[in-house]
Order: structure tokens, then C-alpha cells, then sequence
């Protein structure tokens, strides 16, 4: 817990200088998280870290869904494509049985954050578009050139009042490095077909200026020292993109 608790005063304290939103604004979000009990890429007790500082957000415990008994490696889970449970490789998609039947993760996100769904869509009404990422993003932001969206048919109506979800993948795990696996196998794209949903996969691809070897999203600072808040690169390309899409 204390890990979690230096991690919210921090936040705190960006949100007193405006570099974030205030920090009130947590205990009103829907939060999933999951760790696979055989991942060990990204143990346990970081995703207890992260669920504690929830708490420390007074995120009301029906808001928080944490699900960590499953025998899962480091990867996303879907219902239908992917790997073993237990392991972590590429594309690091694996398929997982709970209570007997494929766990599909996707849906259970989706549900946390939005409610009940209606059932996914059988044949898509529409499919994943690349587009040009460098009209948001500069060299050194560390974004590839390209990135994805999801449209359902539904969504491309003038008048269409529709949500956005931003998916963002994993390290080694974008387009460049695993093709569709996340943007077009992974099984958002079913439910946010039939549920009225737009998905974004924003893309960072491997590099070495900046310095991402394994093209990881910037948990850490190599696009700057800014990088965690409001101002900082890839998050402020990624809420361009929102705005675009939304057009706010």
C-alpha cells in the first residue's frame, strides 16, 4: 500500500499544478484490471499496487474489478485466437478458460466501463482503417506512422452519437512487430460493432531514437521528463486523435 499511496500524493501533486485533472475525478471511473497468475513479466504485486492506489482514489469498490486468480502468462486474453494460458509470447494474445468456458476479455472491459452489451456482432459491418499517425505526433514523440481505427457502419452517420475506446497494446506489440493481432483479432471489434463503440489502437513502434527497443508505450520517460501528465507526448497525441474522432 505504500507504493500505491506515494504514487496517488504524487498525482495529487500534479493535479495541484495542472499537469493532470483533478484527482476527484478517479472515484468516478470504472476501472478493470488483470493479472494472470503465471505472468511474470508484470507480477502480482505491481497490479496490487495499482488496485490499492484505486483505493486511495476512494474508487468505490463496485466500480473496481480486479481478476488475478487466472493461470494466465503476460498477455491479453481472448475467446477465441492466441496462445496457451500459461505462456508469454508473441503475439502475446493467449486464450484462457474460466469456470469451464474462453474467457473473453474484451467483453469484460467493455462491460466494466460501459454496462451490459448487446451480443457481439457475428460479421463486421465495417473493418480496421490505418491512418497517417505523423499528423499528430512528431519524430520524437516515439509513435509509429501509422496507426488504427475501428468505425462500425453504425458510427460513420453524421448524426451517429457514438463512444470511442482507446486500446493501447503492449510492449512488442504493435502492428509493426505482430500484424492484426490486437487491432483486428483480438475481439474488440465484434462488440463495438453491435454496441455502438469506435476503437482507436494508437501505435508505437520499436526504435532507438527515441531510445524503445521494444516499442513500449513511455512508462518511463524516453519521449521526456514530462511524459506521465497531461502535456506529455504521447498522451497528448493520443487525445488529438480522440478529439478528431469525436470531433471535439
Amino acid at each position: 500500500m505504500q507504493s500505491a499511496q506515494a504514487s496517488y500524493n504524487a498525482a495529487v501533486g500534479f493535479a495541484s499544478l495542472g499537469q493532470v485533472d483533478p484527482v476527484s475525478h478517479i472515484a468516478g471511473q470504472k476501472i478493470y484490471l488483470f493479472s494472470g497468475t503465471k505472468d511474470q513479466t508484470v507480477k502480482q504485486s505491481v497490479m496490487d499496487a495499482v488496485r490499492d492506489f484505486y483505493e486511495a482514489a476512494q474508487v468505490p469498490a463496485a466500480n473496481l474489478r480486479y481478476v488475478n486468480s487466472t493461470a494466465a502468462g503476460h498477455a491479453f486474453i481472448s475467446d477465441d485466437f492466441g496462445s496457451g494460458c500459461d505462456v508469454t509470447v508473441t503475439p502475446f494474445v493467449n486464450e484462457c478458460a474460466v469456470d469451464g468456458a474462453p474467457y473473453d476479455q474484451p467483453a469484460a472491459i467493455l462491460t466494466q466501463i460501459y454496462g451490459p452489451l448487446k451480443p457481439k456482432a457475428t460479421s463486421l459491418s465495417s473493418t480496421p482503417v490505418a491512418f497517417d499517425q505523423s499528423q499528430y505526433a512528431g519524430a520524437l514523440t516515439g509513435m509509429a506512422s501509422k496507426g488504427y481505427v475501428y468505425v462500425p457502419a453504425s458510427c460513420q452517420q453524421a448524426s451517429a452519437k457514438c463512444a470511442l475506446h482507446v486500446v493501447f497494446h503492449g510492449c512488442l506489440q504493435s502492428a509493426d512487430t505482430v500484424g492484426d493481432a490486437v487491432y483486428g483479432r483480438l475481439g474488440y471489434n465484434e462488440w463495438a460493432d453491435s454496441n455502438g463503440i469506435i476503437i482507436l489502437y494508437p501505435q508505437v513502434d520499436k526504435s532507438m531514437i527515441p531510445y524503445n527497443p521494444q516499442g513500449c508505450w513511455d512508462w518511463w520517460g524516453y519521449s521526456g521528463l514530462n511524459f506521465q501528465t497531461k502535456g506529455g507526448p504521447q498522451l497528448s497525441v493520443v487525445h488529438a486523435m480522440v478529439q478528431q474522432l469525436t470531433n471535439q
